[in-house]
């Protein structure tokens, strides 16, 4: 199976699990090694369940299964739990917090949160406001991860969120944004106009969550531009399962293409449906992506990010890799950062993260 093609074993058995029933030993040893290195393994098993396949696993795996749905369980727990303290810690603000990503996905009971597995939780609020967010966080325990001056300026000037904020007791890590891409992004979105269209989390007063649009372009943004890919693959799922999730709904697809050209994220849509759709057989439209081709690359570029995309976008394994995966992970790197700050200060943060060469890698990206 060739890298290039968008096929690995973990992508196949995502579309077609009754197809992983007549694989061998290493096959499914495979399988299970590609999944835990994108963060799927929870969400591979979810596909036989659904499928009524489990009780056809053979039993190894289904041991392995067995035991990431306890962690899957407890991650859920502890989520909600973290939620209820940050939205205790920000009640009296009176400003709007919206959940990102997956602690959205749980807290408003989306399919996109099944088996899904966590590392932190992300917030929006209004950038008015982010200074007394930060101190009522900082009040209950959270605090800053980086200190070095120039990781604070890189943040606070440039990018769309504040450093990290870790929990002093707890360890847990909250991110706190004030819009979805970078200040300095060659593409702007007015975070306004995300903050107008949110929708309430039923029985959390103040807590939000993007309108579904939104959560779609959220997602795409945050796989498309932000540069990294070890966990490529697990943001794609979460696109297929919004988009699955949403699709049936009445004029979502129009206006989905719609919003994404109000934001000037149109590309970035583009791309988001194209890939799913190749690798994980998303139901996208075909109208969908015709009514794109006006923001799509021309054939040239094209074929070029396929070939860049469709290696990136698979698991972080050997087995899933060809000659080219790396260098093409390398250059979706280097695109990220060439879309996120102008060239100058680009060239500049590059310079100031090798010189600095920190040993826990704490210099943002």
């Amino acid at each position: 199976m060739s890298a290039s093609s968008g096929i690995s074993l973990l992508s196949r058995a995502l579309v077609d699990p009754a197809a992983c029933l007549l694989w061998d030993v290493r096959d499914w040893e495979t399988l299970l090694q590609q999944a835990r290195r994108a963060n799927l393994l929870a969400r591979l098993a979810l596909g036989f369940e659904r499928a009524g396949l489990l009780s056809q696993v053979p039993a190894g795996p289904r041991r392995h299964f067995d035991s990431v749905q306890k962690v899957v369980d407890s991650q859920e727990r502890a989520v909600r739990w973290e939620v209820g303290q940050i939205a205790h810690a920000l009640h009296d603000l009176g400003a709007p917090v919206l959940l990102l990503k997956g602690a959205a996905y749980v807290m408003a009971g989306l399919p996109a949160a099944q088996n899904r597995l966590f590392a932190d939780v992300d917030i929006l609020v209004p950038r008015p406001q982010l200074e007394a967010v930060e101190y009522a966080l900082q009040a209950e325990g959270w605090q800053n991860v980086h200190h070095d001056a120039y990781d604070q300026r890189y943040y606070r000037e440039w990018m769309h969120e504040i450093p990290p904020m870790r929990h002093q007791r707890r360890d847990t890590v909250i991110d706190v944004h004030h819009n979805i891409l970078p200040l300095t992004s060659r593409l702007a979105v007015d975070a306004k106009l995300l903050l107008a269209q949110a929708v309430p989390i039923a029985g959390w007063p103040g807590l939000y969550r993007l309108d579904d649009v939104d959560l779609v372009l959220h997602s795409a943004c945050h796989l498309f531009l932000d540069g990294e890919f070890d966990k490529g693959l697990r943001d794609l799922v979460d696109l297929d399962a919004l988009l699955r999730h949403f699709g049936g709904q009445l004029n979502f697809w129009g206006d989905l293409q719609a919003r994404a050209r109000a934001l000037g994220l149109g590309r970035v849509l583009f791309y988001a449906l194209r890939y799913s759709a190749k690798i994980l057989q998303t139901p996208v439209p075909r109208e969908a992506l015709r009514s794109l081709r006006d923001v799509a690359p021309d054939t040239a570029t094209l074929a070029w990010m396929d070939g860049l995309f469709l290696r990136a976008l698979q698991p972080d394994h050997p087995s899933s890799e060809d000659a080219w995966t790396g260098a093409a992970r390398r250059l979706l790197y280097l695109r990220a950062h060439w879309m996120r700050m102008p060239l100058g200060l680009l060239i500049r943060h590059l310079a100031t993260k090798a010189l600095r060469r920190e040993p826990e890698d704490a210099a943002p990206v």
